[in-house]
């Protein structure tokens, strides 16, 4: 049966033991994790840097970047041709780290049985999603103008619906660390689902709840990948709380607060000069009303995080190191959120604001899953 925890090169009485396979294993996942992390965070800042450069339509075509070709051709299309495709290339590097996150989880806890039967749905999964572009480019071929544009999201679908299949089966036949296999395949999901969204962004003419929503997804994908890292270090089985039940209820309505937060930063963001293109019109929202709205949960998110920080190294509870994490990463936060609105919103601050408030997310998401601990068996 495949290990259930991930091995380490140095055993109890700090001897370095020799490096096995299945050592080598561990540390590649263990590294790819920390890279699909990274480039979840990565891309937030490419994709932030699209919006507030105005090359949201450098590539005025999905998924191609014009008409005629894959990468920008056109010399009115300048550099935000180039910012828009480099961003588009990104996707492809994230979602390359995530393929290759799911199938060191399935090789270290399913075995080479496990490995295989996902490779198979991944081969049926291309070959229907290119059998749909086919018979979609045809049907479409005869009735309208463009017909790869329109079979192309057809195509992803079916990729996406095989990628579903196979998580679900990968769940329900890994007998061990079934967390980790989920979260692997959540974000190889949402890697996917995410690009299908980013050419829908494209083909709206960048709407801008689309692309709000584009934004709180890669969020969540970071969110992910960093609970992800954490059960990676964790034991597994069933856990217990290990935090006072008042703690608990305050950490999530924490949460709540962070969420609401995050929200009408985003419905800021799409109300503001920064729209991702000159000729793009905004919702008809007021964005200096929403700036004060916006900032009043946050201001509120940073009074129960300093409450929760407090407590928890008053009490010496489990989470009160990354609490001190997300207390600083909260007050860097508002520190940049007033001085982005008193300097008009410069799009370099306005672009940290929003790699900040991921980080912030994926902290806060720690410090949730610090709130239990291994239930510990007798010996």
């Amino acid at each position: 049966m495949p290990d259930t925890t991930i091995s380490s090169s140095t055993d109890a009485a700090g001897v370095r033991a020799p490096m096995t396979h299945r050592t080598l294993w561990s540390r590649a996942l263990r590294v790819f994790a920390w890279l699909s992390f990274i480039s979840e965070t990565i891309i937030i800042g490419t994709g932030g840097a699209v919006r507030l450069t105005g090359s949201g339509l450098g590539c005025s075509e999905w998924p191609l970047c014009t008409p005629e070709s894959l990468v920008p051709i056109y010399a009115d299309q300048g550099i935000h041709g180039f910012i828009e495709f480099g961003n588009r290339l990104m996707t492809g590097v994230v979602g390359i780290i995530a393929l290759a996150v799911v199938l060191l989880v399935l090789h270290h806890f399913s075995g080479k049985r496990g490995l295989v039967r996902a490779l198979w749905f991944a081969v049926g999964g291309i070959a229907g999603a290119a059998l749909t572009f086919f018979v979609a480019t045809f049907f479409y071929g005869l009735a309208a103008a463009g017909p790869a544009l329109l079979a192309f999201p057809f195509a992803t679908g079916v990729l996406l619906l095989a990628i579903v299949a196979a998580a679900v089966y990968s769940v329900r036949t890994t007998a061990a660390r079934r967390d980790l296999v989920a979260l692997a395949w959540i974000v190889l999901a949402g890697v996917v689902a995410q690009a299908l969204v980013g050419g829908i962004t494209v083909l709206t003419g960048l709407n801008p709840f689309i692309v709000g929503f584009h934004y709180t997804s890669s969020l969540l994908l970071v969110c992910v990948t960093a609970a992800f890292l954490v059960r990676l270090s964790a034991a597994p089985g069933p856990r217990e709380r290990a935090v006072p039940a008042w703690f608990s209820i305050l950490s999530h309505v924490t949460g709540l607060a962070l969420a609401v937060t995050i929200l009408f930063g985003v419905l800021t963001t799409g109300s503001g000069p920064h729209s991702g293109d000159p000729d793009v019109l905004r919702h008809g929202f007021d964005a200096t009303v929403l700036a004060h709205v916006h900032s009043w949960p946050g201001y509120i998110l940073a009074v129960l995080v300093l409450a929760l920080t407090i407590s928890a190294w008053v009490l010496r509870l489990e989470p009160r190191k990354w609490l001190l994490v997300l207390i600083v990463a909260i007050a860097v936060q508002v520190a940049v959120g007033v001085l982005q609105a008193r300097d008009g919103l410069p799009p370099l601050l306005v672009g940290i604001h929003m790699v900040l408030a991921s980080l912030s997310a994926a902290t806060y998401t720690v410090v949730v899953l610090h709130l239990k601990r291994p239930v510990e068996t007798a010996r």
